[in-house]
């Protein structure tokens, strides 16, 4: 409204100095001083309360009578048509409105030259020419205006659209995290607690078929308990390292087949290839699935006895094995748990593969494979 105040009462007062340094007559300057107070008028009671105002129409109205009205008074003053043709694109609710009010305006100051100009032909040609010109150019200049409005409205509600898109992508991408961060919970539980307290269960089955409990069990269902409380420590921080002695996946390894050898009876051998240098992520993958693999066996497999083994494989990546001669399976057929979806999923995740080898009464042999570089690895947890 600032700036329609300095346009609308700067025209008038500018027209108002016009009329009095260019003529001296009284009826003319009557004349055009009260369009232009009507106009000033106008615009304080009606005007200054936007085009959305219920007596926009009035005001529209009362400029078109106040542009004929100083016209008629002296007709330099037509100059009031670079305020009321924008007052009638801004002020019209609709461009057939505007088009109507501009025609009005035109037609008004088209009267207003004719009185005080006279209706000879020459004077009628001049009236023409100016009024057609100023209409043309009114239109032209307001058609371009509410063109470049509505692409700016319709680039607007695209933004809109655009920014709301974005908002819906954030939040499947933070739901899509959350998934992701509780399937790898759920793997690191299923292959860390859940093999550890897998493992107290039968320690303590195997106490109570015992007359009394050798110190030998109850010191392995001892450790038992402290290698789940030492992996759920692990998880909270979010990842400590492999092996609390810092000594890396053989001795990792070996320290799994220990374990495993003691509390089941089972032979377990373990093989790491001299030189083999991980990541911290390859070698958390790869422990995981031999503890999967382990776990599988004590569960399953009967066997007598289990070889791992970690080699060199193509392009730079790395191969478990871990074989047994327990009952085996047939891989064709669907099996219950987590255990081998688990490890496939877990592969999946970082661009490796999982090869199962087996049949009844022949044992069974797992193959996992990384790739060299490990492509997203925070998944491995």
């Amino acid at each position: 409204m600032r700036w329609w105040d300095a346009a609308v009462l700067g025209t008038a007062g500018l027209l108002a100095v016009v009329l009095l340094a260019l003529t001296d007559s009284p009826w003319r300057i009557a004349t055009g001083l009260a369009g232009l107070a009507l106009l000033v008028v106008a615009w304080i009671a009606l005007g200054r309360r936007g085009p959305e105002s219920p007596r926009a129409t009035a005001f529209v109205v009362l400029v078109v009578l106040s542009s004929g009205i100083v016209v008629a008074a002296y007709p330099t003053l037509a100059i009031i048509q670079v305020i009321a043709y924008p007052i009638a694109w801004v002020y019209s609710a609709t461009i057939r409105r505007a088009v109507v009010v501009n025609i009005a305006i035109a037609l008004a100051i088209g009267v207003g030259f004719l009185i005080t100009l006279g209706v000879g032909v020459d004077n009628l040609v001049q009236t023409l020419f100016t009024v057609v010109l100023s209409l043309g150019f009114s239109l032209a200049m307001g058609f371009w205006i509410s063109r470049m409005s509505e692409l700016g409205e319709e680039r607007g509600r695209l933004l809109a659209e655009l920014q709301g898109a974005q908002q819906q992508i954030a939040a499947l991408n933070r739901e899509a995290g959350a998934v992701a961060e509780r399937e790898r919970l759920a793997r690191e539980l299923h292959d860390t607690i859940a093999q550890d307290l897998t493992g107290l269960v039968m320690l303590a089955q195997r106490a109570r078929r015992e007359a009394a409990a050798p110190d030998a069990t109850l010191a392995m269902i001892e450790e038992g308990a402290r290698a789940a409380l030492g992996e759920t420590r692990a998880l909270v921080v979010a990842g400590a390292a492999l092996d609390p002695d810092g000594l890396g996946l053989d001795s990792a390894l070996h320290r799994l087949a220990e374990r495993f050898e003691r509390e089941t009876g089972v032979q377990v051998s373990c093989a790491v290839a001299p030189g083999l240098a991980l990541s911290r992520d390859a070698d958390v993958v790869v422990l995981r699935c031999a503890q999967e693999a382990l776990g599988n066996a004590r569960k399953h497999a009967r066997a007598t006895r289990i070889t791992i083994a970690v080699e060199p494989a193509g392009d730079g990546g790395v191969r478990l094995r871990v074989s047994d001669d327990g009952i085996g399976f047939d891989p064709g057929v669907a099996a219950a748990g987590f255990g081998l979806s688990g490890m496939t999923e877990r592969l999946a995740l970082v661009g490796g593969t999982l090869g199962v080898t087996s049949a009844h009464g022949a044992g069974t042999v797992i193959v996992a494979e990384l790739p060299a570089s490990i492509p997203n690895p925070a998944v491995t947890g």
